[in-house]
């Protein structure tokens, strides 16, 4: 009988090696945009803290008519911060405090991470960010690493690519690489004011499959270059997640906005 167990340990540790490895993708969510729409598959085991922090955004509708606020190409295609209310520039959405950074993968083409401010490696909030080429040896090591949280999926780097080639206009402070949508240098020139018909809005960022177990064959790539025992550093920093301000936590009127937010998505 022991023999037979015995014979059996490596296809049991087999299975439980599979298993590990399967529960790491699980959840998918769905950025609607006017420019279309993409997929990506969270890696809530490996990054916990910020698939729920992300997931705290979604749910309180935080990302309804935000915006693609910055685009850089060959770089990053940046969103999750600023919403338009028929008035332009777009307003600062609500924050809560930063999150727990959780730089276990790298940042390549196609993965998605926290955008944060500088000097402070735990000050992601609601920003985050589309990696266009493989920029790990800058953002795997830059301010503690940046959290890669998840990956795109299917053929959703068609439209992120598409978006990151719409033209760019400098109208300064968070939008001095705003993508423009039937906008012109004349336009700009002429002091014509973007609208709706101009932004990459963001219709919403829904959740469209919960399951434990959804993209197995995703495998990504371990962050090798982060130094745990480096000094944090935030000289050379390219991805911040506010238009200048003082930082991510935003106070008592802050939580209690987020808080509404939820409340009023629970009740519709």
């Amino acid at each position: 009988m022991l023999s037979n167990l015995f014979k059996k340990i490596p296809a049991l540790c087999t299975l439980l090696i599979l298993s590990v490895t399967l529960s790491a993708q699980a959840t998918i969510v769905e950025v609607r945009t006017v420019a279309g729409n993409f997929q990506i598959n969270l890696f809530d085991e490996a990054t916990p803290e910020n698939v729920q922090n992300l997931l705290s955004y979604i749910n309180a509708g935080a990302y309804e008519n935000n915006v693609v606020h910055r685009t850089v190409p060959g770089f990053i295609v940046q969103m999750g911060g600023f919403e338009y209310a028929n008035a332009f520039p777009p307003e600062a959405i609500s924050t809560g405090v930063g999150v727990l950074n959780e730089p276990e993968f790298s940042n390549l083409r196609g993965t998605v991470a926290m955008a944060k401010l500088a000097n402070d490696q735990n000050s992601a909030t609601s920003q985050f960010f589309i990696n266009l080429a493989d920029n790990s040896a800058n953002l795997d090591v830059q301010n503690g690493g940046f959290t890669v949280l998840g990956q795109v999926i299917g053929d959703g780097m068609a439209v992120v690519d598409a978006i990151a080639g719409i033209t760019r206009f400098n109208f300064g402070g968070a939008f001095t690489d705003l993508p423009l949508r039937n906008y012109t240098s004349a336009d700009g020139t002429n002091g014509v004011v973007p609208n709706d018909d101009n932004l990459v809005i963001i219709d919403d960022v829904v959740v469209i499959d919960t399951a434990v177990v959804t993209n197995p064959e995703l495998n990504p790539t371990p962050n090798t270059l982060i130094n745990p025992s480096a000094p944090e550093s935030g000289a050379g920093l390219i991805v911040d997640n506010n238009n200048g301000g003082s930082g991510g936590a935003f106070g008592l009127w802050g939580l209690l906005a987020l808080g509404l937010m939820v409340w009023r998505r629970s009740n519709n």
